[in-house]
């Protein structure tokens, strides 16, 4: 069947729709104004070869850098006609067209009107401020330009100079889930309970949860913890924020440090079983960074200013942390980062030599059984050739003296 009459008949009720608004713009009010206005959007959208990448002004409670970077830009790029004295930015709904690399690129600073409570006497904090509008960018371009679409992930540290006491550089990690070795099972679970994350801001919201999943990675050093984060980061297209809470000087300092993060970012906390004291000892005092007043925050109100947020924490022995770190709700998955075995030996053997089988592999694979080494280890000695002979018999030598000093 033709879908040719289908289409016609949503043009002309847009048309109609239109033509509608445009006689009793005088008539209705603006909030169904702005509705049918929204629908016709919507309608045109289905059938429109360009896509839009909508750049919200804030994350959360955190001002969001690329929205006024693009209005610093946009700003430079206006007209002297249009240009007034001081201004580095463009009027609300003002559409502006930029040319970069030979796509045509339209933008719209699109505003809406916020309500404001009535004020309070009490004093608050200049980043709790309640806004009177909601700003955002509209950057419209034809589909076939979708993959120039490539968000550059950042690396985000600890700067007490910088914005937000973050600093960043390019996050140009090479671990990807295909290369990670680790048990198949585990990583297929893993990969699914991301995906169901990325596809669930309706559900979050239907059962009132920030939309925010936390994951404990343990095990031995070297098993491939901090790869895994960034192979998670990868397949996400997320930031990395690695928090190191001993660089943190207090709990006030901390809490900007969090409310800072972006949304689709990835929080990472390693070696957590040795970033606080124990819960006798602790202070309630604002005078040095807590186990309280962290988990307060990624598990109170705070917590719900932004979305798609993932906390990470690692740690090499589980059996230290705390109970109240472990607790459900906190860490959603626990996931055993274990040693090497024969199925993950054969990713790396794969990653590092190209090889898929080899006559020597058997032999391996028995002492693997019998000899607890990480991936890193035998990352380590399938480095040292390129040949697969030299390198796949070197590893077996390495496992066989580690086996002869557990005998001894």
């Amino acid at each position: 069947m033709s879908t040719l009459p289908k289409i016609e008949t949503v043009l002309s009720t847009a048309a109609s729709a239109i033509l509608f608004c445009s006689i009793a713009r005088n008539l209705i009010p603006q909030a169904v104004e702005e509705y049918l206005h929204s629908t016709l959007q919507n309608i045109s959208a289905r059938f429109s070869s360009q896509l839009t990448v909508i750049i919200e002004e804030f994350e959360g409670l955190a001002v969001n850098q690329m929205f006024q970077a693009a209005n610093l830009y946009l700003g430079s790029n206006l007209s002297p006609k249009t240009r007034r004295e001081l201004a580095v930015t463009i009027d609300r709904d003002q559409e502006l067209v930029d040319v970069f690399k030979g796509v045509k690129l339209k933008w719209v600073l699109i505003s809406s009107h916020i309500e404001m409570p009535v004020a309070s006497n009490k004093k608050r904090h200049d980043s709790a401020l309640p806004r009177s509008e909601l700003r955002c960018f509209e950057l419209s371009f034809h589909e076939k330009y979708r993959d120039m679409e490539k968000k550059t992930l950042k690396l985000h540290t600890v700067d007490y100079n910088g914005t937000d006491y973050w600093g960043s550089i390019n996050f140009h990690h090479p671990a990807k889930f295909d290369t990670i070795a680790m048990d198949p099972d585990m990583k297929n679970t893993l990969i699914e309970d991301l995906d169901r994350f990325i596809a669930g801001k309706e559900f979050y919201s239907r059962v009132g949860k920030a939309w925010k999943r936390g994951y404990l990675l343990y095990g031995p050093p070297g098993t491939g913890k901090s790869s895994l984060v960034a192979a998670m980061a990868n397949y996400l297209k997320f930031d990395v924020y690695d928090l190191d809470l001993k660089e943190v000087q207090c709990n006030s300092d901390l809490r900007r440090l969090l409310i800072g993060t972006g949304n689709r970012s990835i929080l990472v906390v390693e070696d957590i079983d040795r970033s606080f004291e124990s819960v006798e000892d602790m202070s309630v005092e604002d005078n040095k960074v807590t186990l309280s007043g962290f988990l307060n925050f990624i598990d109170g109100l705070w917590s719900s200013c932004g979305d798609e947020r993932i906390i990470v924490f690692t740690t090499n022995h589980r059996a230290q942390l705390d109970p109240v770190l472990l607790r459900p709700g906190r860490m959603d998955m626990q996931l055993h980062m274990s040693y090497c075995t024969f199925i993950g030996f054969k990713i790396l053997a794969s990653n590092y030599l190209h090889v898929q089988e080899h006559q020597l592999f058997e032999e391996i694979e028995h002492l693997l059984e019998k000899v607890q080494i990480t991936p890193a280890e035998v990352a380590g000695e399938l480095m040292k050739h390129k040949d697969a002979d030299l390198a796949l018999q070197e590893l077996i030598k390495f496992l066989q003296n580690k086996l002869t000093s557990i005998l001894l």
